[in-house]
């Protein structure tokens, strides 16, 4: 019996998370018929796991990132989602929104744009011919769907599109100008509620060393308790003492030496972002199954050593755990340009920039338990070259996948930074559509020019 089922659309958006709503919403907002798939019975991928929002201040607390991911904080904010952005000595900027709510939102924007989802499907093959993109094929319940579209758009996070193309990629981060295995580690989120924060800062007062971090985390002056409980809008990085003696008393069940908290819109209730796994590939099925055990394992034990050591942490229980492992880093597409680390320490912007990065330069080891933190003084352009594929025709990058180098992934792998790309990318592909022509061919200052009618930053 025959199950495949064959559907066309103008632009195809593979994957649901920051990068891959930016790109549907802003092609289906100029007009081009578009479909956006995910594995999930929901869109948003990471923006639903209890991670704040990064990237939308620079280092000086300037505006660098508005446009579509302005418009749905804006929303957040309506509904009592988030609390907006903040300026912060070791982020930059934190925007802690409300998970759930952030679900409800995006659905309410694909309503609203016209974007067609496909949800509870999976990507399981393409179809080229002479290197141009031609299909994909999902599958879901059973029913295989083969989708035929003018503009593909990846946005899978892991690069599954281009992989399964024959896209030229990279994975893990340099060692002495060559490629080495290591990738940076996953994390399965989890919310706790019961947390006493006035209890915390208290004791953070009496314990500024907890707020120290090591000579690799480079963190401007002024990450101090009195900044944190000034706010509801943070987010914790410390604990190291702490961390350090428990793990020489055999009691630290996590490989990493600090906490993170992210402190959520509703009282009492924090997201914890510690739990990390080591040598592990999230492109590869076996690291995913593995990695999702080991981390569920770990949440009970990192609960009890939280309440058992920590002050404020006493009567905290779990809330929520995410439903899938948060992958930082696998595979990232070669494009017709990469952004090297260069351009972005020199804070350089190019002509055909669509989007600004200013993230700090932010790679945790995946070997290790330490993270290295860079900060960049000036944003960065992401350049429309940087979303094309180079080897494939008809092939966009949206989300982490777009190509840039290892260290510059550090820091343009945050979701505000992944949307404001994806709006660019989405505004590229609807022109390619309405011009009929390959999504490299489209005028650049065009695609500027309507990013800017829609409040997107470009230049400071």
């Amino acid at each position: 019996m025959n199950h495949r089922q064959t559907i066309k659309t103008q632009v195809l958006v593979l994957g649901g998370g920051s990068g891959g709503v930016g790109a549907a919403l802003s092609a289906a907002r100029e007009g081009a018929e578009t479909i956006i798939v995910d594995r999930q019975g929901f869109l948003g991928g990471n923006m639903t796991i209890g991670l704040p929002l990064l990237g939308f201040l620079d280092a000086q607390g300037r505006t660098t990132t508005q446009g579509l991911a302005q418009e749905i904080v804006d929303r957040l904010i309506e509904l009592g989602g988030s609390f907006g952005h903040r300026e912060c000595p070791l982020h930059n900027s934190t925007t802690v929104i409300d998970p759930n709510l952030m679900r409800i939102v995006i659905f309410e924007k694909v309503k609203q744009y016209g974007v067609h989802p496909l949800l509870h499907c999976e990507l399981i093959n393409t179809n080229t011919e002479g290197g141009e993109l031609k299909s994909v094929i999902v599958k879901g319940k059973g029913q295989e769907i083969e989708i035929f579209a003018d503009v593909f758009i990846d946005s899978t996070g892991d690069g599954d599109v281009g992989y399964l193309s024959g896209a030229e990629y990279e994975k893990g981060q340099y060692s002495k100008g060559e490629i080495k295995r290591e990738i940076q580690p996953g994390t399965l989120m989890f919310t706790v509620g019961g947390f006493k924060l006035d209890k915390f800062m208290d004791y953070l007062e009496d314990h500024p060393e907890e707020l120290k971090h090591g000579e690799s985390m480079k963190i401007r002056p002024g990450y101090t308790a009195e900044f944190l409980r000034a706010s509801e809008n943070h987010v914790f990085v410390g604990l190291r003492n702490t961390i350090s003696r428990l793990r020489k008393e055999g009691k630290c069940p996590i490989e990493r030496d600090t906490i993170i908290y992210i402190n959520l819109p509703k009282e009492g209730h924090i997201a914890i972002n510690s739990l990390r796994i080591l040598n592990f590939d999230g492109s590869k099925i076996e690291d995913l199954s593995k990695g999702e055990i080991d981390a569920h394992l770990n949440i009970l034990p990192l609960i009890d050593m939280l309440k058992k050591n920590v002050p404020g942490f006493e009567d905290i229980y779990l809330s929520s755990i995410a439903p899938f492992m948060g992958v930082r880093e696998s595979r990232r597409i070669i494009g017709k340009k990469m952004i090297k680390e260069e351009a972005a320490l020199n804070g350089e912007i190019p002509e055909d920039t669509i989007a600004l990065g200013s993230y700090i330069i932010d790679i945790h080891s995946g070997s290790s338990d330490s993270t290295i933190i860079k900060s960049l003084k000036d944003p960065y352009g992401i350049t429309y070259g940087a979303t094309i594929s180079k080897d494939v025709k008809r092939l966009m990058l949206s989300g982490r996948c777009i190509s840039v180098d290892p260290v510059v992934f550090g820091s343009s792998r945050v979701m505000a930074t992944c949307m404001a790309v994806g709006e660019g990318v989405g505004i590229g592909a609807a022109l390619a559509v309405q011009e009929n022509i390959l999504p490299e061919e489209v005028g650049v200052q065009m695609i500027r020019e309507k990013l800017r009618k829609y409040g997107a930053l470009l230049s400071l």
